[in-house]
């Protein structure tokens, strides 16, 4: 999963997500078509299986819940199919075709099973189908194909983004980072440069479904890899991430230093794991000459981002199994748009660290991450060791010009204090 779309140039991406209507719509519509795939992949969030489960919504039921997302009106939320591997649903082009019909856009998040052949990559072309992301944990098959539990798959998935590229598609990379494979960071970089894709959306791990909390990073190993992408992103790539949102703060600070001539690693001091993987970066690239792309677009779990099961349950994300309606007994228009804990989550009430933090709007921390570990899904995110009011400290401490700075860096109004009347 992840944001699939890539709305053209920057200029025209920063638009659209600082002018989308995020209480009355969201963004991105992630459908868990069915929970089968052929993969095992040990951090599966669906836990899936290879055959659907009973209580999959019909096609009848998909049609209506299709018809319905186009009641969210123009410009419609981008629909991504999702699962399980949603080539295992045998009525999935149907379903497309009905999406087109309503002229909302389709992205796909398909498994590199056998399922996906060439025939079935032509089809999406033909179908107008506007994004695919495709899962890469590793930059070496002897990393991805452990996790993802087939050998071979990492192969598969070379060829299978190359065809893609080939054919037209626009194509994104998913890279669950955990334990396993955070020092791979940076190998993985270089070979997302090497392919020629240019969107990486990077998930910070939340212990559900299969995967367990001995895969997860420590707060401040999560703090270096936020430094890293943001260097990552100087390479010609878009950087996202899913679950991750104190990137967003780190980008932010980072740009904005670099913006004043300070040096962002003298002044905030990361750790050992991005000393290390920066270090890496560099060898295998040499010294960035690029502008970055770090994307800082204010969504989060809830608040552009709605999750449909394969069993019409709604959930604020994918990763927070935190049911707020079902689609199957009322719209999904009427659930985003009313559910008590959606409009709390879009008003950014939070408690703890992040219900006073300046970022609580552009970030407001891993709902998912608050959930499972704090049983609470307006706490504070326990993987961030940010203490609130640290930035703006550090803005008053070195004079720093944020007003003039607002136009260059996305986001960051969003952070600033209020002017004095």
């Amino acid at each position: 999963m992840g944001l699939i779309m890539h709305h053209g140039s920057k200029r025209h991406t920063v638009a659209i997500h600082r002018s989308w209507p995020f209480d009355e719509k969201p963004l991105l519509i992630f459908w868990e078509t069915t929970k089968a795939c052929m993969l095992a992949c040990k951090h599966c969030r669906a836990s899936a299986i290879l055959e659907p489960l009973p209580g999959e919504l019909s096609h009848e039921e998909g049609i209506k819940l299709i018809d319905d997302i186009a009641g969210f009106g123009k410009p419609s939320p981008i629909l991504v199919f999702t699962g399980g591997d949603p080539l295992m649903r045998k009525d999935i082009w149907s379903l497309v075709a009905r999406a087109k019909e309503h002229d909302i856009t389709v992205a796909m998040a398909p498994a590199i099973t056998p399922k996906l052949t060439d025939a079935e990559i032509r089809r999406m072309v033909e179908m107008g189908v506007k994004g695919i992301s495709i899962s890469l944990d590793g930059s070496r098959p002897e990393i991805h194909d452990r996790i993802r539990g087939v050998p071979g798959v990492f192969n598969r998935s070379i060829e299978v983004i190359r065809s893609m590229l080939d054919s037209g598609l626009r194509v994104q990379v998913n890279t669950a980072v955990m334990r396993d494979n955070v020092e791979d960071l940076a190998d993985m970089v270089k070979l997302l440069y090497d392919l020629g894709v240019r969107v990486w959306e990077v998930f910070y791990l939340i212990p559900v479904g299969r995967a367990q909390k001995d895969l997860d990073l420590t707060p401040k190993e999560w703090e270096d890899v936020s430094h890293f992408l943001y260097e990552a992103s100087k390479y010609g790539i878009v950087v996202r991430t899913t679950e991750g949102p104190m990137f967003r703060r780190i980008a932010l600070t980072r740009r904005l230093l670099e913006l004043h001539g300070y040096n962002p690693d003298e002044v905030l001091n990361p750790g050992p794991l991005y000393h290390k993987l920066v270090s890496r970066l560099r060898s295998l690239l040499g010294e960035p000459r690029d502008k970055p792309l770090a994307s800082t677009t204010g969504t989060r779990d809830g608040k552009g981002i709605v999750f449909i099961s394969h069993d019409g349950l709604v959930y604020p994300s994918g990763f927070m199994p935190y049911p707020v309606g079902n689609v199957r007994k009322e719209s999904i228009v009427k659930i985003y748009r009313e559910n008590s804990l959606m409009k709390k989550i879009r008003a950014a009430e939070f408690k703890g660290r992040c219900g006073v933090c300046e970022f609580r709007d552009i970030c407001g921390g891993s709902r998912a991450r608050a959930y499972t570990v704090l049983g609470d899904p307006l706490a504070e995110d326990p993987a961030c060791p940010y203490s609130p009011g640290e930035f703006t400290r550090l803005v008053e401490k070195l004079g720093l010009d944020t007003e003039k700075a607002v136009d260059e860096i996305e986001g960051l109004k969003h952070v600033l204090p209020p002017k004095p009347k």
